[in-house]
């Protein structure tokens, strides 16, 4: 597998423990301190040219007779890497499925490692690994991009589709009070109605109940014991 150092686990770690107290004790810079940068994935089309950025941060200048840098490739994670471009004293493309397709566009200056495709293939699309080393750095920076090749790209969302969509939703919506509001309304009214109905009944059944308190009492009077 083309990495740049192969430590056992136990060497790597030992390796690390070591840099640490050197680090600690000669330099103000800390161990971990190179950071990769790279996109999680790219989307390219089929026949077209793509750009596979990868950079890094470093609290140490690149010193270029230092310096070393490999790109390699895996379809699949479980697949074995092959490297296809280094970087030591140069940059050497190696023998690989992209052939001369695969060119260096990066800046060393500006800590830029990245590489450009063209004519992609639906065979390119896997997994791209950049690895650093920057003395005196310890730590072996790593990337990962996983880069997808379609035949065509998905279209554009369209926003006026969206927007009608909405605009639609929101009429039917404010229908729905709408009818929701009216129909709570005469609701009410008819309530009301039937209290006033009701009210008007209890009123006349009163009224209807004096007028006969009135009536027996007359009657009364015009009993035989007063004529």
């Amino acid at each position: 597998m083309p990495i740049l150092l192969h430590f056992g686990e136990t060497q790597w770690a030992s390796a690390l423990k070591l840099s640490c107290v050197a680090l600690m004790v000669f330099q103000a810079c800390p161990v971990n301190s190179m950071d990769v940068l790279v996109p999680p994935q790219i989307l390219a089309l089929n026949g077209t040219v793509v750009r596979i950025p990868c950079a890094f941060t470093s609290c140490y200048k690149l010193d270029p007779s230092k310096f070393a840098m490999n790109w390699t490739y895996q379809e699949t994670s479980n697949s074995t890497e092959e490297m296809f471009m280094t970087y030591k004293n140069k940059i050497t493309p190696k023998p690989s499925r992209f052939g001369d397709r695969v060119t260096f566009s990066g800046n060393l200056d500006k800590n830029d490692l990245s590489i450009t495709i063209s004519d992609v293939q639906l065979t390119d699309e896997g997994i791209y690994n950049c690895y650093v080393r920057n003395p005196p750095d310890r730590i072996l920076g790593h990337g990962t991009i996983q880069v997808y090749v379609r035949t065509e790209l998905p279209p554009p969302r369209d926003s006026t589709i969206a927007v009608a969509i909405g605009a639609s939703v929101g009429g039917i919506l404010a229908l729905l009070i709408l009818s929701m509001v009216v129909v709570k309304c005469i609701r009410r009214h008819k309530n009301q109605e039937l209290i006033s109905d009701e009210q008007k009944m209890e009123e006349e059944g009163k009224a209807d109940g004096e007028g006969g308190t009135e009536e027996a009492t007359k009657n009364l009077s015009l009993l035989p014991e007063d004529i």
